[in-house]
């Protein structure tokens, strides 16, 4: 008895095509021939997953399946002019010359008492699918693409942010390492997958590689944060700088940029710089510059002196707001 396509793919018939394509890949990643040389029934496990998806990714093929069953390909294309009996081109096998069908069925030259198939489905069940339908299908040669590979990489910040080229290693089942050029698109995020068309592996036969899916990890930066297409980064400062203002430079994606620094700034002010945080497709993000005031390690008597003046002459609670 034939097993169910649906069982063999381990979905449900209600399954969507996103579904069965999954099932898919994952079984025939897990049941590939090159990965176990040692099972002779890997090759058969493999062609049974490969011939069920065939049917059930196709919509036609499986309309048809979920109506008939596993024989739905031998099923007519339904009656023809001048009788129920289907798609009966006229020619009988040798043997059955004489051989009266109409009588068989209950009348009609076309097998009118027949609700199959058609009377050619017929004689081709007797005669081990001679029929015209039969050959027709077996002159269709169909090629099934190879599966997919899936890889991780992990890449810099800054090749993430301005995108670039970079290079990878992979390992193909029973081949050789490879080392492959992959092209990073300026803005990718961690997750993201790149996918390299025809880098799978080999389709069986004449049938098409599948392609290589690359997932993406981007390395964190020691300056830079990101947040959406927006970069943070913290710039530090003097005491003085922040007390008397000052203009600093600042490193971006973008080239070097000049900040003003408005005198009195305490740490955590943010400055924006409109469009100088990631460009994707989607935009440019801003760049915003949070000031960090660095004190001297180490502070000599004369200076703590002076700063002891500058606060008696300029009182203040800065945590005169501070609730619990």
């Amino acid at each position: 008895m034939a097993k169910d396509y649906y069982e063999i793919l381990g979905v449900s018939r209600a399954s969507t095509q996103p579904e069965i394509q999954k099932a898919y890949r994952k079984l025939a990643r897990e049941n590939h021939p090159d990965l176990h040389p040692d099972d002779k029934s890997a090759k058969a496990r493999f062609q049974e997953i490969q011939q069920a998806y065939d049917v059930l990714s196709d919509e036609a093929k499986r309309k048809k399946y979920d109506q008939f069953g596993p024989m739905f390909e031998q099923m007519g294309a339904g009656p023809a002019p001048g009788g129920a009996g289907g798609n009966w081109s006229g020619q009988v096998p040798p043997g059955y010359e004489g051989f009266d069908f109409s009588q068989m069925f209950g009348g009609g030259s076309g097998g009118a008492g027949y609700e199959g198939g058609g009377l050619d489905d017929l004689l081709r069940q007797f005669t081990g699918g001679a029929g015209p339908a039969s050959r027709r299908r077996g002159s269709k040669r169909t090629t099934q693409r190879g599966s997919d590979l899936e890889h991780t990489i992990e890449i810099p910040f800054k090749l993430a942010i301005s995108g670039g080229t970079t290079h990878i290693r992979i390992q193909r089942p029973k081949g050789p390492i490879e080392t492959l050029e992959l092209k990073v698109p300026a803005g990718i995020e961690s997750g993201k997958v790149i996918r390299l068309r025809g880098q799978g592996e080999p389709g069986p036969g004449d049938g098409p590689p599948g392609d290589l899916l690359v997932r993406v990890n981007v390395q964190a930066h020691r300056s830079f944060k990101r947040t959406g297409n927006d970069l943070e980064v913290n710039v530090p400062i003097t005491l003085t700088e922040a007390a008397l203002g000052a203009k600093v430079d600042v490193p971006t994606p973008h080239g070097e940029v000049t900040l003003t620094i408005p005198p009195g700034t305490s740490s955590g002010k943010r400055i924006r710089i409109r469009g100088f945080g990631v460009k994707s497709k989607e935009g440019a993000g801003d760049l915003y510059a949070e000031m960090q005031i660095v004190l001297p390690e180490k502070i000599d008597d004369e200076t703590a002196a002076l700063l002891q003046q500058i606060a008696a002459k300029m009182p203040q609670n800065p945590r005169e707001g501070l609730r619990w």
